[in-house]
């Protein structure tokens, strides 16, 4: 059986400009792992997860996704590759119904991602009930539940999230959380999130990278995710 990681992310710079966001990125991400990337506010988190779905390009460095380079490649090479990204914003096409929304994410999947439609609306029921309605007129904790829909159907290897507890209700969060769990332990899906909430970061998270400056400067080991040691590395 290879061993051979998700995602390997080795020596990764990448700039906005003249101006280095990323100085030498080190991570490795195995199935069905779920990690946690973590970091005080513009130390280069979403920058990283811009990387990896090939929204930005890196300078140096290299990214490989179930052992294949996609260093350079653009977007779509990534989604083929198998990377689901949900951005902060949730980012739902706002025009388009729920149905359409994931419609979407089934030209990813094929017929594979229709299957997985059904298994949408069984982590998300509220989905399921407002399937016609138009996704911009949804509240912002329908629409994040909306777009990992979306991104689960098209069967992704790797699910990047960035904050997927921003703008959301407690509540909501803690069910979007069990349903991350869930879609880890019945597909056997690799998710790498962004976050800052504490309480989301602890719900899910096995293991953490930490992130300063432009690099990943600790990890947090399987087993050591607790209150304290989280609340220390976010103060850094």
């Amino acid at each position: 059986m290879s061993t051979e990681p998700v995602l390997a992310v080795a020596g990764l710079w990448a700039n906005y400009g003249a101006t280095p966001i990323l100085q030498g990125v080190d991570m490795q991400v195995a199935k069905g792992e779920i990690v946690g990337l973590i970091g005080r506010n513009g130390v280069g988190k979403t920058t990283t997860q811009r990387c990896l779905i090939g929204q930005l390009p890196a300078t140096r460095g290299s990214i490989r996704i179930l052992g294949q380079d996609m260093t350079g490649q653009p977007s779509d090479a990534f989604a083929r590759r198998g990377v689901g990204y949900i951005p902060q914003g949730r980012d739902v096409f706002p025009r388009m119904t729920v149905e359409e929304n994931l419609t979407v994410g089934e030209l990813i999947g094929g017929a594979k991602g229709r299957k997985l439609n059904d298994l949408v609306y069984q982590y998300f029921p509220r989905l399921k009930e407002r399937r016609k309605q138009m996704a911009g007129t949804m509240s912002g904790g329908e629409q994040q539940q909306l777009a990992i829909g979306r991104a689960l159907v098209g069967n992704p290897a790797l699910m990047l999230l960035d904050e997927p507890s921003e703008g959301v209700q407690p509540s909501i969060v803690q069910m979007i959380c069990e349903a991350l769990v869930s879609i880890r332990n019945e597909l056997g899906t690799t998710i790498l999130f962004v976050e800052q909430n504490l309480d989301t970061i602890l719900a899910i998270s096995e293991r953490c990278y930490v992130m300063d400056k432009g690099r990943i400067v600790a990890e947090i080991p399987k087993g050591n995710v607790t209150s304290d040691v989280v609340r220390g590395h976010l103060s850094i």
